[in-house]
């Protein structure tokens, strides 16, 4: 066999690998983001999404993809030498490619989506386009040019090596492309919800939503209504606040021995909120807290504002509005609502301790026992929400709260460290999709790290130096087992370490006994 035949079949071959690999990443990554294309957007103001577009390896591709254009031109100069190197460069680069893409896949390192319905149809589609692109090349280039003639082999990798940088928008187009026939299916999935619901005419369903503070205010309420009300209660599950989330939730678990309906609500966009209380139908609302948390979706601080109090302009003239008192803008709309509500948080002893007492002012409201209320509470654990102590190895002590964060809860959880005697150290990643005040609100956790902790581990490196700028004692790590090596002396008896955000999966594992 020809070499340049070889080097035909082994460069499609580990190209499909390695784009494989892309593939996968690029529908992860659109999928995390919900398919939302001002969050996708977002995504490339980070360090790590600017990384995506500016690394040397797609330079290096860049340079390699002009020199097959002008490879004729190289003839012409006398340089056959170098351009005969060209496809064996080529093909020791998607060597390299494609057995890191194996590495990664058996130590199940490969970021690929969830599998859903609206994933595995354009799953499908992209695999089936991208495995016919180099048969459909090779068709382009007969056999005997490929053993006789050297510009179609060039020409063949010119084309593949294009197609590779235009992979990120090859997929992207794919996923935008799909977005009418997920809408009608979308669309179909919320009539039925909506219809479902509207038999359910005696169902009490209490909204939730804000900028922080919604899932702890839902799991709290939960199990202080469980204390009477048992298994009649209903409850969206863990990150069940889309429009999608909530109608399935009602489809798959609303019964008709349910009399409550908690309900999580979340948007990235004005009149999100509006959608969602379309479906759930509330007559109770409760405004957890606002902040700049996905600002950069929303445009403005007043477009977050407006998009959260939807759900209280949603509600029935008989409906009953609850608002955080320590939070200056939910103090601002509760002073514009006009039908019954009520203000709770004022007596807080610590900062994030208002949502489990906007659960109590809400289970108080629709009737329960004050006895039933306080037996409720002393089963729950965690009185701050979002967070769990654990044990690491080595007997580190553990603040979890990689569910999710947020300028205010990274401040709260800050806040309860101060409770502990021992060394502190805060673990986390710089925050995102916060727009124009990012600088300002990292400036503002760096300050209050210097108040609380001993050592700060930022694993992102977007906003560090704004972080760094309030504490000179923050030091940046992305390696998780550098951090491990870093942390796994802070194991006395009163040391803890406060895990914020989604912090690398690798060092859980690692501090996990």
């Amino acid at each position: 066999m020809s070499i340049f035949l070889l080097l035909f079949v082994l460069i499609s071959v580990f190209w499909f690998v390695r784009t494989t690999k892309a593939i996968l990443f690029w529908l992860y990554l659109w999928q995390l983001k919900e398919y939302h294309i001002g969050r996708f957007k977002a995504h490339f103001q980070t360090y790590k999404g600017k990384h995506l577009i500016f690394n040397k390896l797609l330079l290096l591709k860049i340079i390699l993809l002009l020199s097959f254009l002008f490879s004729s031109v190289l003839v012409g100069l006398q340089l056959l030498n170098f351009v005969v190197l060209l496809p064996s460069v080529l093909f020791f680069l998607y060597l390299l490619e494609s057995a890191k893409t194996l590495k990664d896949f058996f130590q199940i390192k490969l970021k690929k989506p969830v599998l859903t319905k609206k994933t595995i149809p354009i799953l499908v589609f992209t695999f089936v386009l991208f495995t016919f692109i180099p048969i459909f090349l090779w068709q382009k280039v007969t056999l005997s040019q490929v053993i006789y003639d050297y510009p179609p082999l060039y020409r063949f990798c010119f084309w593949l090596l294009l197609i590779d940088i235009l992979v990120p928008i090859i997929v992207s187009l794919i996923v935008l492309a799909f977005q009418p026939f997920t809408v009608l299916l979308r669309n179909r999935i919320l009539e039925k919800a909506k219809k479902k619901r509207e038999k359910f005419k005696d169902l009490l369903v209490i909204g939730i939503t804000g900028s922080y503070g919604k899932t702890s205010t839902k799991e709290f309420l939960y199990s202080i209504l469980s204390e009477k009300y048992k298994n009649k209660i209903l409850k969206t599950k863990e990150h069940q606040n889309s429009e999608i989330g909530i109608s399935q939730c009602i489809l798959n678990d609303l019964k008709p021995k349910h009399q409550i309906f908690i309900c999580e609500m979340g948007a990235y966009n004005r009149g999100g909120i509006k959608l969602l209380c379309g479906i759930a139908k509330p007559k109770i609302g409760i405004l957890t807290g606002i902040n700049e948390q996905h600002l950069a979706t929303f445009g403005s601080q007043e477009n977050i504002i407006r998009a959260k109090f939807e759900l209280i302009e949603s509600l029935p003239e008989d409906g009953i509005a609850f608002f955080n008192a320590k939070n200056k803008y939910c103090v601002e709309l509760y002073e514009k609502t006009r039908i019954k509500k009520i203000l709770y948080g004022q007596e807080i002893a610590f900062s994030g301790q208002e949502n489990i007492l906007g659960a109590i002012a809400v289970a108080k409201e629709i009737g329960m026992d004050e006895k039933d209320i306080m037996n409720a509470c002393e089963k729950i654990k965690d009185k701050i929400g979002g967070i769990e102590l654990k044990k690491g190895i080595n007997g580190l002590n553990i603040i979890d709260a990689t569910y999710s964060a947020n300028p205010d809860s990274v401040i709260s959880h800050l806040e309860y460290l101060k409770t502990w005697k021992g060394r502190k150290i805060l673990i986390m990643p710089c925050l995102i999709e916060l727009g124009k005040v990012s600088k300002e609100v990292h400036q503002r956790i760096g300050k209050k790290i210097a108040e609380v902790c001993d050592l700060a581990i930022i694993t992102t490196k977007e906003c560090f130096d704004d972080i760094k700028g309030g504490a000179k004692l923050a030091i940046f790590i992305e390696d998780p087992k550098k951090i491990f090596e870093k942390i796994k002396d802070f194991n006395k008896l009163e040391d803890i370490i406060l895990l914020e955000s989604r912090v690398p999966k690798e060092l859980i594992e690692l501090l996990s006994i």
